[in-house]
Formats: C-alpha cells, sequence, structure tokens
C-alpha cells in the first residue's frame, strides 16, 4: 500500500453520491433533475427537506474525514506530523475532487464544501469550529446555506494565517486555495444573491412565523 494508492481510494471514497443515493432510493428521484441541479447537500435541504439534507450533510462531511484518516494506515506518517498534514491535504483534495467529479454518477457531483469541511475537521479541529461559527450564524441570519458556506471558506484562511498563524505553508496555501475554490463553484449562487432570486433552506420556520406574525 502506498501514496498513489491511497490518493486513488481517497477519490473513490468522495465519489460517493449520497444525495443521490438518498434521492434515487428514499424518493425515486434524480436530485441532480430538481432545485439547483446540484448533487449537494444544500439542493437536498432545499428539495428534500432539512431532515434528508442534513444525513447528506453528515455523510459527505464524513466522506473528507474517514480520506485524510487514510494517512494513518502508513507508518511513515503516524510520528511525521509535518509530512502527515501534507499528505492528508492531498487525501483530503482527492475526496473533494471525487464528490465534485464522481466516478460513481457520470462526474455530476456537488460542490465539495461539506467534503472540503470533514478534510479540515480532521486535520485542525478548532480551526473547523471556528468555521462552523461562521457558518451557523450566517445561516441564522440569512437562511443562504450558499452565502454561509462561501462565508465560512472566506474565514478559513484569516484563522490559518491570521489567528491561529499556521506555519505550515502547504496548510497555508491550501487555505486560501479553499477560499477561492468555494467562490468559484459557488458563482451561480453569488448570481443569484446579487439577483435576490437565490433561495431560502427551510430550516428555522418557527422563528420566520414569529416575525411574520410581528409584522
Amino acid at each position: 500500500m502506498n501514496e498513489f494508492f491511497l490518493i486513488i481510494l481517497a477519490y473513490l471514497l468522495g465519489s460517493i453520491p449520497t444525495s443521490l443515493i438518498i434521492s434515487r432510493t428514499q424518493f425515486n428521484i434524480d436530485i441532480r433533475d430538481y432545485g439547483s441541479g446540484n448533487a449537494g447537500a444544500t439542493n437536498t435541504f432545499r428539495v428534500l427537506g432539512s431532515r434528508w439534507g442534513s444525513i447528506v450533510m453528515f455523510l459527505d462531511v464524513l466522506k473528507g474525514i474517514l480520506a485524510v484518516k487514510l494517512a494513518l494506515l502508513l507508518p511513515f506518517y503516524i510520528d511525521n506530523e509535518f509530512a502527515r498534514t501534507n499528505f492528508q491535504i492531498g487525501l483530503g483534495l482527492a475526496a473533494v475532487l471525487g464528490h465534485i467529479f464522481p466516478v460513481w454518477a457520470d462526474f455530476r457531483g456537488g460542490k465539495g464544501v461539506a467534503t472540503l469541511f470533514g478534510l479540515i475537521i480532521a486535520i485542525s479541529p478548532f480551526t473547523a469550529l471556528g468555521c462552523v461559527g461562521v457558518f451557523l450564524i450566517v445561516l441564522f441570519l440569512t437562511r443562504f446555506v450558499s452565502l454561509s458556506s462561501i462565508l465560512a471558506s472566506m474565514a478559513f484562511p484569516i484563522f490559518i494565517l491570521i489567528i491561529f498563524n499556521v506555519e505550515n505553508d502547504a496548510y497555508r496555501i491550501f487555505a486560501i486555495a479553499v477560499a477561492l475554490l468555494v467562490v468559484l463553484t459557488h458563482q451561480k449562487n453569488i448570481g443569484r444573491l446579487l439577483s435576490g432570486s437565490e433561495n431560502k433552506v427551510p430550516i428555522f420556520k418557527n422563528r420566520d412565523r414569529k416575525r411574520m406574525r410581528r409584522s
């Protein structure tokens, strides 16, 4: 077992189309034929509701975590933190690539945000906690998962470069690349946000009803 084999394994793991499996087995539909046409957690929230969206998000995050943990199968990386982090970034990115271009689903997947988040959890849990805080605050205030994901990803390099001041250059470059990648993969969402046509996810319904009654 070598690094190349594990990279391929991480890609195949990331390629597991969780939203597609759930939409077909539970609703007999292809999630990509509805909503934004995306096979990710955000579209699952939008089309199938918060219960199934949460399940898909959890499973997509888990893919990133498991992919990163593959590094521990090689003894060299167990005691070498610097090399382990660099290899884990490679494994995580392979899983994200698999999520975006899944070999099991005609290379039509999601945007990779949840799997990216799993990567961050596995490598730097405190940074992940900070990103979760940003995500939840924005989601609570706006109910836009896309905007929450974009701002959380932009917070990631801030945590790495400024707050925690991580010295690993590869990790610093990776943090910046993540923010750019998320922005690039959300260009359509950004357009809809600017035009006011982006759909909100069906959560915090009780809060919204109370606001409507007050108004």
